[in-house]
């Protein structure tokens, strides 16, 4: 759609990763594959949290709140970059693109505070494990969760609005498979300079500061993991926080890259998008779900339960 200098524009094109009709069909298998593991494994996930008595615990009730978030937040991106590989123009209506940054937001940054929530409870499992039940009652639980949601919900209000309220009148060429604050603005009729400043001070509380919370629990976990005296408790102590950890870094080190920092190239850029917005819902689907020795289990006892009500059936 072609847009003057005088006229508001009302249907955005998303350039995409590439132009390459052989690259954009080896991005779709690729994505694809992607997708259906992080939906799969967070199904799975919530699933058996629900069904399964032993998985009713802080932890699991956090990565059953962390499953949701993960999979609208990729159910809200993917579906849609899936179908533009595949087709030549790539559209989006304003009003599309508005939604789809809103709840990018709300789950991005609830997964934020989601996983600030989980070091601490790890913290207080392993630091403080006497006092955990007393600590980490259903009722505090139920408050962490729903905090890390109203947190995520009003950090996404406040950005999405001071990205929206802007005049966006001539260029409508996203440089990305998405709608993203940084690549709108850039689109911007006007100066930005508040409106990337508000977004900063929102990534120094729903990043930097859940980031930090992440590191010093997580500093306080190997000291107590290093003075354990059973070898196997440490390996498969830190085993788990390696796990974890990288999940961390590359979620959180990500979203900093494309909120926080000076602005690099737009392929670089879209890269780094790449792996907070497809890479790390896939590995917490693997980590929690897929690898999960909790979850192996309870999948086991389900199957096991099942299988004989379904032999019954031909007797």
């Amino acid at each position: 759609m072609t847009q003057t200098n005088q006229t508001q524009v009302t249907e955005f094109l998303l350039l995409g990763l590439s132009d390459d009709p052989h690259t954009q069909q080896l991005l779709f298998i690729l994505f694809l594959g992607v997708y259906l593991v992080t939906v799969l494994g967070n199904l799975l996930l919530m699933s058996l949290v629900q069904v399964d008595s032993q998985l009713h615990t802080p932890m699991y009730f956090f990565l059953f709140n962390l499953s949701v978030a993960d999979l609208c937040f990729s159910t809200n991106i993917v579906p849609q970059a899936l179908a533009h590989l595949l087709s030549r123009k790539k559209p989006i209506s304003f009003t599309r693109c508005a939604a789809q940054l809103l709840l990018l937001l709300i789950f991005g940054c609830t997964q934020c505070a989601l996983l600030a929530v989980m070091s601490y409870d790890r913290y207080v499992a392993i630091c403080n494990p006497l006092h955990y039940p007393s600590i980490m009652t259903w009722r505090v639980c139920a408050r962490l969760a729903a905090g890390s949601w109203v947190i995520g919900v009003l950090v996404s209000l406040v950005d999405t609005t001071f990205t929206l309220k802007l005049p966006y009148q001539g260029c409508n060429s996203i440089a990305h498979f998405f709608c993203e604050a940084p690549a709108l603005l850039i689109l911007a009729s006007t100066d930005t300079r508040t409106s990337e400043m508000v977004i900063f001070l929102m990534g120094v509380m729903i990043l930097l500061i859940p980031v930090s919370l992440i590191l010093i629990s997580y500093g306080c976990i190997i000291e107590t993991v290093v003075m354990m005296k059973s070898t196997d408790g440490r390996l498969k102590a830190f085993s788990t926080c390696g796990s974890y950890l990288m999940v961390v870094i590359l979620f959180y080190g990500s979203a900093i890259i494309t909120y926080m920092t000076p602005k690099s190239s737009e392929e670089q850029e879209k890269l780094v998008s790449v792996f907070y917005a497809m890479v790390t819902p896939m590995l917490d689907a693997l980590i929690y779900s897929l690898r999960n020795r909790d979850v192996k289990a309870a999948l086991r006892k389900v199957a096991t339960r099942n299988i004989p009500c379904r032999l019954g059936i031909f007797h």
